[in-house]
């Protein structure tokens, strides 16, 4: 029964991704956790998979449609895969698994990934709740010169790749922003691009995790899960000629918020 309500999370995951082009990623992890059973280092590493799988096929559509700016995405990926495959093959492995006693609580390894990883959830909510003044319908225009900020993207890259080098979120709530302002991209060519990095950093940061693996892959569950949300995005893109974007992504803000503050509550207070 958990499993099949693990696999209808995949789904929703894929939903909405298709739906808003982001948001979707941040519930990987918890639902592996605590639905799927899977032991946060490993969830981190398998969301990574699934991640970065299912926003290489979303981002094929935006292809399609011209709105990739690969310029872009080259400029501000390199420091971003940079920095999650050092997190995944050094960092991570070198965490040690208790890592200090506080009184009867003990803080291990996979307690401080789950929170720093609810603390990102309630961060990303932020972004979603709060009313987008953004023209979403402004229509890209390929032929106007990006004003890049080299500076500003270079290390917006390097944060985003570690922390989804540390807790296997794509990052595409931090992105976006980054390729609007900093790149002068416009919004739907920003999401577009965004796939594009999420897809490639995240499935860059998993190869660090198979090149120096700590446990044993399930590629049976990684495989179907991914597969489950890919098409899932194919559903979202199709609802979401239907279903207002700005509403939904305020409702499923307000969703990851209380998901973020269920985890914290759950490992600090309420233990596994």
């Amino acid at each position: 029964m958990r499993e099949i309500l693990g696999y209808i999370f995949a789904s929703l995951i894929g939903i909405s991704l298709g739906l808003i082009g982001g948001g979707g990623s941040i519930l990987t992890v918890p639902v592996l956790v605590y639905v799927m059973g899977v032991n946060a280092t490993l969830a981190t590493a398998y969301s990574l998979f699934i991640v970065g799988v299912t926003a290489l096929v979303g981002c094929i559509t935006y292809f399609q449609k011209k709105l990739v700016s690969v310029p872009t995405a080259i400029v501000f990926s390199i420091p971003a895969f940079t920095s999650v495959f050092l997190v995944r093959k050094f960092l991570i492995p070198a965490i040690p698994k208790e890592i200090i006693a506080i009184g009867g609580f003990m803080l291990t390894r996979d307690i401080l990934l789950m929170l720093v990883f609810a603390g990102l959830m309630i961060f990303a909510s932020v972004s979603m709740i709060k009313d987008d003044k953004d023209k979403e319908g402004e229509a890209p225009d390929d032929e106007q010169p990006h004003a890049f900020n080299l500076p500003l993207i270079f290390g917006e890259g390097v944060v985003v790749g570690a922390l989804t080098g540390l807790v296997g979120a794509g990052g595409g709530f931090m992105i976006i922003p980054a390729l609007v302002l900093f790149a002068k991209l416009p919004m739907k060519m920003a999401v577009g691009t965004s796939l594009l990095i999420i897809a490639a950093k995240s499935l860059i940061g998993f190869i660090g995790d198979v090149t120096n693996p700590t446990e044993a892959i399930d590629w049976n569950l990684l495989l179907s899960f991914s597969f489950i949300a890919c098409v899932g995005i194919f559903v979202g893109a199709y609802l979401s000629t239907f279903i207002p974007g700005a509403k939904l992504k305020k409702g499923f803000g307000w969703f990851v918020a209380v998901m973020g503050v269920y985890i914290i509550a759950k490992e600090l207070f309420f233990g596994k």
